[in-house]
């Protein structure tokens, strides 16, 4: 049997927050240092959990303010 974890935005956006402050970077640096492949195992878990946050909350509250969150440019 699958288990389903809900979380509210709000939930999605501390937890997000919190693995920043974990790996002691900004979005920005984590994502550039993702970019040229410069991450630790630890860090790489780290960025790809924020990329399935923004994912979530970008279906959740839609596409612009999903951008201004994750500090992405499209």
């Amino acid at each position: 049997m699958t288990t389903v974890i809900h979380k509210t935005p709000e939930q999605l956006r501390a937890q997000r927050d919190r693995l920043l402050a974990e790996v002691g970077m900004s979005y920005e640096q984590l994502r550039d240092r993702a970019e040229v492949y410069s991450l630790s195992m630890d860090e790489l878990d780290v960025w790809h959990t924020i990329e399935g946050i923004d994912y979530l909350l970008a279906g959740d509250r839609g596409d612009v303010e999903a951008r201004q969150v994750s500090g992405r440019v499209r």
